[in-house]
């Protein structure tokens, strides 16, 4: 589903922001500064903690460069504030201070075409699964006014490579800032 250039679908969702569960939360508090977001299948997996703790790694990157970091799956909010406080050593996030919007009615993952598993739409539009549904990996860079100019997929076992979103942004920027267009391999 391209979302290129048009404005990133609207939502409010339920996310815990700085350990504290948030149930009106949604990307236009963050107007006026670019923002990635990226979605991954599960908390507590192999491929996803050290993705989650990667990003944090790199947190003063995006912030330097006016962005900011947002994570998603379809994990609860419990399971999330679990995630978050469990020691790194122990397969948990703690220390990661970006938001994690618990998406466990799958609005925000199908909006941005991330869902994963068998489902399909009642008469009413409501969703209704055949199987489990988790996210697949999936990245988006919004610019300031909330329109997607960034949009990849990765198959769920593929971690993704935080430079490259690095550069992605960096190119966005560079775009919007200098109107300057980037060549193959550019690196900012």
């Amino acid at each position: 589903m391209p979302l290129l250039g048009h404005p990133a679908p609207e939502f409010t969702a339920t996310a815990i922001v700085n350990g504290k569960v948030d149930h009106q939360f949604s990307l236009d508090r963050f107007r006026g500064q670019y923002v990635v977001l990226f979605f991954y299948p599960d908390d507590f997996s192999s491929v996803c903690t050290p993705e989650v703790h990667a990003f944090q790694e790199r947190l003063t990157d995006f912030e330097s460069r006016d962005a900011v970091l947002v994570g998603c799956s379809t994990n609860s909010a419990d399971i999330h504030k679990r995630f978050l406080s469990t020691p790194k050593t122990d397969g948990g996030a703690e220390g990661v201070t970006y938001p994690l919007i618990a998406d466990t009615n799958r609005m925000v993952s199908d909006r941005f075409g991330t869902l994963n598993g068998q489902f399909d739409y009642d008469e009413y539009g409501r969703l209704t699964a055949t199987s489990d549904l988790t996210c697949h990996r999936g990245t988006f860079i919004l610019d300031k006014e909330g329109v997607i100019l960034h949009q990849s997929y990765n198959f769920a076992p593929l971690g993704r490579d935080i430079d490259n979103v690095l550069r992605e942004l960096d190119a966005i920027r560079r775009l919007q800032i200098d109107g300057q267009v980037c060549m193959p391999n550019w690196k900012g």
